[in-house]
């Protein structure tokens, strides 16, 4: 192989038009087709700004501070269980966790397992004690609650800096699933399309943002979507974010209870997509050298023609070889190359120091049925491309890669059975010690996140409560199992998708619906991952906000601020915090599930001991909260720190002594650190202890 092949046995050919997957069915909504999806997804969007304008208006008649951030604490049953369970179901439920789904088979089934009771413990733990609390102290926020039992300004100060600090994290992540589901949606569209062309002229090229030069498409729906969550955000408050949740809780049920029967007719059962998967073995990563064709071998060019910019976009597919020939070799590019005026070979822009521009990264598809059936070709006709060799790596100055998975390569139905393959991790995705501490993390990680313990602040009384641990059980059951399922099918549907994986949820939408006939359903099924990201991101955005205004503003600088003055600052904190994050997620993280995970277990790791000894431990001071804030904090990201170093930082992945996941082993130290730091210091007053553990007065409410 050897040597530049041809591109198919035919000769080369032009790019087409719109791309099309292996099967020929469109990868994206074309045409007309298109309308009906934006005309449902538009509705949508148009739904929720009104729901916001409702939401402000019936919230006028009360306080500013307990309106805007808790709804005047009297969230039903059905609004209190959707908005906790679609905030909990965020971007990474709708992206990140298909696309691990995609990448490592059924064993994502066992590591997500845990969430089916995580209503019972994140809701059962803390949300009765709290709520009691909460009332009795008048607190807004959980900084309020930690502030006030402790009675220390500066240890209120530092967990609002955290959750500040975490949240915007996560807020990236967010942000680039609903650009990457606005991306996929709009694909094709003429306003689009010339929108993202003056993206690429006057942000890229005018303005010199390298991210908008590459990817515009990605750019412009980045503005857009940010631009709707933060405006509804600030407009209407804790109100507008729950009564929105619930519309989104609602609409994720039903886009996933549609997706799964769709994506059964379109695999030919489930039984038949999962005989298909026995027999797949993961990609390669390699690379491959594209260049020019020899204008005096083209009948399309001459010598004496200038030659322009031809470009190659992202998750282009190449074809080497042939089927008669019994050499067909498949790649897909990971990132789109350009090759440019009177140059010969398309480069890249290289974001990492063990890259060369010239050597385009791309995936070589090992699956003999999946090679015979990809006939896509989507190499510009003036280009051909070859295998990188031993010499061409030598030229860059880097070593011949390993190409294979670390765990799986070479080895049938490695998607049907534990741990699952893995590209870098020898021991595959999902060693027993991890799984057990996935299932334990995403039960006590709930329970420790300051965005769902505020929730608990704001239900009503103690029957809505036990009704919603009961709905939220349900409610999970209905989205996490069917999206395994159709997941794991989507391998079979759309091979190829290792490249980028976190638009397979959208990818698959678009490509079920267009095979039924249906094309505008798409809107629908798209409007589910939209909802939950939508969901999560407002919620972050409020908390952020409550942070700084409330507890930051309001508790430390100017006690007697007005109403008037706090939501003017409540709703610019909100749009400064949305257009920061927005700014960060314009290079963001390969992989969204990765920084939702940090995230999420990172803020409870650091949260989860602090307030549970808090609310239940009579003798537990403000000396031992900082000691369990603190120890488990830098437990968790010392871990991080070590396992992203040993990959040059070129992936967010931590070290995990022993097989388990920084979360266990940061609440380990952030609780044995609380108890030892306290018991070793004095005890708190007996004040204290009075107003927070003594019997509840006939004019205090209870729970």
């Amino acid at each position: 192989m050897n040597g530049w092949l041809s591109s198919l046995a035919d000769g080369n050919v032009s790019m087409m038009e719109s791309p099309m997957h292996a099967d020929g069915a469109p990868s994206l909504l074309l045409g007309a087709a298109v309308n009906g999806a934006l005309i449902v997804f538009a509705v949508y969007s148009v739904a929720v700004i009104l729901i916001a304008i409702a939401a402000d208006r019936f919230g006028r008649k009360n306080s500013f501070l307990g309106e805007f951030f808790l709804g005047s604490r009297s969230l039903g049953v059905w609004a209190f269980a959707l908005t906790y369970a679609a905030t909990s179901a965020s971007g990474g439920s709708f992206l990140g966790f298909p696309s691990l789904v995609y990448t490592h088979g059924w064993s994502v089934g066992l590591w997500i397992g845990g969430y089916m009771i995580v209503p019972l413990v994140s809701m059962g733990l803390l949300a009765k004690r709290m709520n009691q609390i909460a009332r009795k102290t008048g607190a807004i926020t959980v900084p309020d609650v930690l502030r006030d039992r402790f009675g220390s300004s500066s240890f209120g100060t530092v967990c609002t800096l955290l959750i500040v600090l975490f949240l915007s994290i996560n807020l990236i992540g967010q942000f680039k699933a609903g650009a990457t589901i606005i991306e996929t949606l709009l694909a094709e569209q003429p306003i689009y399309e010339m929108m993202r062309a003056w993206v690429a002229r006057v942000i890229g090229d005018g303005l010199g943002l390298a991210i908008a030069a590459r990817e515009p498409g990605y750019v412009l729906s980045l503005i857009a979507f940010a631009g709707v969550v933060v405006i509804y955000t600030a407009y209407g408050g804790f109100r507008a974010v729950v009564w929105t949740d619930v519309l989104q809780g609602l609409i994720m049920v039903a886009g996933v209870a549609l997706l799964l029967p769709m994506t059964l007719w379109a695999v030919g059962g489930f039984g038949a997509a999962h005989r298909q998967l026995a027999r797949m073995t993961p990609p390669e990563n390699t690379h491959l050298v594209i260049a020019r064709i020899d204008p005096g071998t083209s009948d399309s060019s001459s010598s004496e023609t200038p030659r322009g910019e031809v470009e190659v976009p992202k998750a282009s597919w190449v074809i080497l070889g042939s089927t008669e020939d019994g050499d067909k070799r498949v790649f897909r590019t990971k990132v789109r190359a350009v090759v440019a005026v009177d140059e010969s070979e398309a480069t890249w822009t290289v974001d990492s120091p063990n890259a060369a521009p010239r050597l385009i990264p791309v995936i070589e598809i090992t699956t003999p049925f999946e090679i015979e059936k990809i006939t896509q070709h989507d190499l510009h006709g003036d280009l051909q491309a070859r295998p990188a060799t031993e010499a061409d790596y030598l030229a860059a100055e880097l070593e011949v890669p390993e190409t294979g998975y670390a765990y799986g390569a070479n080895q049938p139905g490695v998607y049907t059975r534990l741990p699952g393959p893995h590209a870098t991790k020898a021991t595959g995705f999902l060693p027993m010690g991890l799984a057990l501490s996935f299932f334990l993390m995403w039960n006590f990680s709930g329970s420790g996140q300051p965005s769902n313990m505020v929730r608990l602040l704001a239900f009503k009384d103690s029957r809505t409560l036990q009704r919603a641990i009961f709905t939220m059980a349900v409610y999970y059951g209905l989205i996490y199992f069917p999206l395994v399922m159709i997941f794991v099918m989507a391998r079979v549907l759309l091979p190829g998708w290792e490249v980028e994986s976190d638009r397979i949820m959208p990818e698959v939408a678009s490509h079920v619906t267009a095979l039924a006939g249906v094309p505008w359903l798409a809107g629908l099924l798209l409007a589910a991952p939209f909802a939950a990201v939508m969901s999560t991101m407002d919620s972050f955005l409020l908390v952020n906000a409550s942070a700084i205004t409330r507890d930051l503003y309001h508790r430390n600088i100017n006690p007697r601020a007005s109403e008037q003055r706090l939501k003017t600052i409540s709703i610019g904190s909100t749009i400064v915090i949305g257009v920061v994050a927005m700014v960060l997620a314009l290079n963001p993280p390969k992989y969204l599930q990765d920084l939702v995970v940090y995230t999420t277990s990172g803020m409870s790791t650091c949260f989860l001991a602090p307030v549970f000894l808090a609310l239940y431990w009579r003798r537990f001071n403000l000396a031992g909260a900082f000691g369990s804030l603190i120890g488990g904090f830098l437990a968790y990201n010392v871990l991080f720190l070590i396992g992203s170093a040993a990959r040059n930082f070129e992936r967010l992945e931590p070290y995990e002594p022993g097989g388990y996941h920084p979360f266990l082993v940061g609440t380990v130290v952030s609780f044995a650190a609380g108890w030892l730091v306290t018991v070793l210091t004095p005890p708190p007053t007996n004040e204290t202890t009075q107003r927070f553990f003594g019997e509840a007065t006939e004019a205090e409410p209870t729970v």
